[in-house]
């Protein structure tokens, strides 16, 4: 099930022609987003929404797409043994300003549930420092996921 999955979104990316890679760098962004909301133990409705929702307005994913990729990302986290994969690949292709909103947006996930636990800041700091993320802008990036997840 899971290969057919990954053939669809395969085919449906590369129909978008986002250029070379981009599906990868989609499904890892994602993956990261999942990484944070399973860090307490726990995934709940507002966290899987909160993903939903900032990867289909990040990538401009139509309803399936958006499906597709929540469910491959899911998995990936799941069976992922680290962290370094998801992000050498976004290190490698994605400028700092790109890679800053991706840590907001993780921010806003570790904030969706109106409980930033001790095990989210942990990982959140772990992902920051393997994206080379500048402290001042993680925490920047910290205060607006959590003003904007207040405004909500």
């Amino acid at each position: 099930m899971i290969h057919a999955i990954k053939k669809f979104f395969d085919t449906q990316m590369a129909a978008a022609d986002d250029g070379p890679g981009e599906h990868q760098l989609q499904l890892a962004a994602a993956a990261l987003l999942f990484e944070v909301s399973r860090s307490d133990f726990s995934t709940d409705d507002a966290e899987r929404a909160k993903i939903r929702d900032l990867v289909q307005a990040q990538f401009s994913l139509a309803d399936d797409e958006a499906d597709t990729l929540m469910q491959l990302a899911e998995q990936q986290a799941k069976h992922a043994t680290s962290l370094h994969g998801f992000t050498s690949l976004i290190n490698g292709q994605w400028p700092l300003q790109r890679k800053l909103e991706l840590v907001e947006f993780m921010w806003r996930v570790a904030y969706a549930d109106e409980h930033l636990d001790a095990h989210e800041l942990h990982l959140m700091r772990k992902i920051g420092s393997l994206l080379y993320i500048p402290h001042r802008d993680f925490v920047a990036a910290k205060m607006r996921a959590r003003e904007q997840g207040s405004g909500d």
